[in-house]
């Protein structure tokens, strides 16, 4: 049984053949997915998502989607959603949600402090509600850090979850690490060049390792499709059925075995996700 933590089955890439991403997963051995919202608008369609395939969801407002509702709004919807749902065993997590230092267009001071007050009222959201937290973490892991530090000094500790895509210092890693995350790997971590998401992949406790798919996005180097490739219209779309191949990278790079790292990197989301515990019996009857 493999587990995929993030990957956004409800993304219109998938609406033509979702049913049949689905069934390829399981056939490939993917046992359960979670499915982050990124926006009010999405977390009818995430949770959808998540009951076709029989797995988990999270909601969030997501950094790169924060100008598409009204700040007060946006929260306000979130707090509702939390609320009405929170005896569904489906929800495991707030998310995704987080900072983004890269885009240029959300870099202005104006963006980045909308950023800034959404991400803490989200924070302040999954202590309430007894939940972990899936981060978007580009470029911004200190900045993330600081608002999680501060919910820990002042008694509030946020419970955990894991920081997605990671790709910052070891320091960062282990900052992360030391305030019960877990650090997401995927697609990236398969190119050769990606040098520093590899080494941290090999060299981070071994209960710190989860994997993802983060599809439709971040393919592994199999499906990637040059800036040529694009512009003539090619287009690589990730899915969760690759995840037990992008996991032989992590295999390789830390030595295991396939059966090793299915059995490691599954008892660690169960630590980060505390909430998937509960839905065990759905990998071993899928209600696909």
């Amino acid at each position: 049984m493999w587990l995929d933590t993030h990957c956004h089955l409800d993304a219109p890439e998938f609406d033509a053949d979702r049913a049949a991403v689905i069934q390829r997963a399981q056939d490939a051995g993917v046992g359960l997915i979670v499915v982050p919202a990124v926006s009010p608008a999405t977390f009818v369609t995430a949770r959808a998502a998540a009951m076709q395939c029989g797995g988990a969801y999270a909601l969030g407002i997501h950094p790169l989607y924060v100008r598409d509702t009204p700040e007060q709004e946006a929260l306000a919807s979130l707090a509702q959603a939390l609320q009405t749902w929170r005896d569904d065993p489906r929800l495991v997590a707030v998310g995704e949600i987080g900072l983004d230092h890269f885009v240029p267009d959300l870099q202005d001071e104006d963006s980045k402090a909308l950023q800034e007050r959404l991400y803490a009222a989200q924070l302040d959201l999954a202590v309430a509600h007894g939940l972990p937290v899936i981060l978007h973490v580009r470029r911004s892991a200190d900045s993330l850090l600081v608002h999680l530090r501060r919910l820990r000094d002042a008694g509030r500790p946020v419970c955990g979850g894991i920081a997605h895509a990671f790709n910052g210092s070891e320091q960062q890693a282990q900052a992360f690490v030391d305030l019960g995350f877990k650090l997401g790997f995927g697609g990236a971590m398969t190119f050769e060049r990606a040098l520093q998401i590899r080494r941290l992949a090999a060299s981070l406790p071994e209960d710190a390792v989860v994997l993802e798919t983060d599809a439709p996005d971040i393919p592994p180097h199999w499906l990637y499709q040059t800036a040529e490739a694009r512009a003539q219209g090619q287009r690589s779309r990730n899915e969760p059925a690759q995840l037990p191949r992008i996991a032989l990278t992590l295999a390789a790079l830390r030595g295991w075995t396939p059966e090793q790292t299915q059995a490691r990197t599954t008892a660690n989301a169960l630590q980060a996700l505390p909430g998937l515990s509960e839905l065990t019996g759905a990998w071993r009857a899928p209600s696909w």
